[in-house]
């Protein structure tokens, strides 16, 4: 009798531990994005980007950005900014402006980055460029105003990544480092 119960305990672990084959996911057919990673600054905050209004051809914001893409960028077509402009200050009328295109950058505006083998730019926007795209005069901001910029990555598929469509670990992420959403400060 021990050896028929020993012989059904041992049937039944044997069956229990049997498990269907689970097949390995193949990461190359899985969809991927791309992503514009900020090089330096590290990281962009809300207050990394100043404009002077007392300077504003000479004040910028500048950041060396990168196009990362699953196969090292060759699926990056643009990097589509707009702008726009947030009057905090209503002392001296409301003057905020919805967002408007800026510029556009391609990859004839990159050049491969010898170390991580992306495409790599560095954006520039002074505050006298920020100003016009908005339509706005010097006397129409102050400190405390801000402006903010936005970016919409193309790939040569036709998708596009955002600020809306990506995860906090992109946007917000150490690795990533990816906003898609900067901010310029107004400073007297």
């Amino acid at each position: 009798m021990k050896k028929i119960i020993s012989f059904l305990f041992v049937g039944l672990a044997i069956a229990a531990c049997q498990t269907d084959i689970v097949s390995r996911i193949d990461d190359k057919t899985l969809e991927n994005g791309g992503y514009m990673r900020t090089v330096t600054p590290y990281p962009a905050g809300n207050s990394t980007f100043s404009v002077s209004k007392a300077n504003l051809s000479g004040t910028k914001l500048e950041l060396v950005t990168e196009a990362v893409t699953p196969d090292a960028g060759a699926q990056f077509a643009a990097y589509d900014l707009s702008i726009a402009f947030v009057d905090a200050t209503p002392s001296n009328g409301t003057k905020s402006v919805a967002a408007v295109a800026l510029k556009s950058l391609t990859p004839t505006n990159f050049t491969k980055d010898a170390t991580t083998g992306y495409p790599r730019a560095t954006l520039t926007i002074t505050g006298t460029e920020a100003l016009s795209a908005v339509k706005l005069a010097d006397t129409d901001i102050t400190a405390s105003d801000y402006f903010t910029v936005t970016g919409v990555m193309r790939l040569t598929n036709g998708k596009t990544y955002s600020a809306a469509n990506t995860g906090a670990n992109i946007t917000g992420g150490a690795f990533y480092s990816s906003p898609f959403t900067y901010r310029i400060n107004v400073a007297n």
